[in-house]
């Protein structure tokens, strides 16, 4: 017998939700979650949020960008990029991986340069 696939946000009449019984729901399982976790207790949590932490889990895994989007069912990629630019963790990660071992350790060499006034009675 194969398995009924009811997704998260139906109910059992398999129905859309209307969104109050969704943030209804989502908050019930947030203050159960909240008993193992309680800092989450004082987090507001929503569909939506829910939402943010799965795609920004989803891209700390590995998956790519434009798979998320297709996901979140954006239309577009720029709106999936926000994601892109709010992970630091990832951008800490990058950074740390990079060897600069064979750059060289003297100072960099800058022209001189006129001041800005300089330049603009040069004008």
């Amino acid at each position: 017998m194969q398995a009924r696939k009811i997704p998260c946000f139906e109910d059992a009449r398999a129905s859309r939700s209307r969104d109050s019984a969704r943030i209804a729901r989502v908050t019930a399982y947030a203050k159960v979650a909240s008993v193992p976790a309680p800092t989450l207790a004082t987090k507001r949590v929503s569909p939506h949020t829910v939402r943010h932490a799965t795609a920004v889990h989803l891209l700390r895994a590995g998956v790519d960008i434009n798979t998320i989007r297709a996901w979140l069912g954006h239309f577009s990629l720029d709106s999936t990029h926000v994601y892109a630019e709010v992970d630091l963790d990832m951008k800490a990660k990058a950074l740390a991986s990079l060897d600069i071992s064979d750059l060289p350790t003297s100072a960099c060499h800058r022209r001189s340069m006129p001041s800005l006034m300089q330049f603009l009675r040069g004008l």
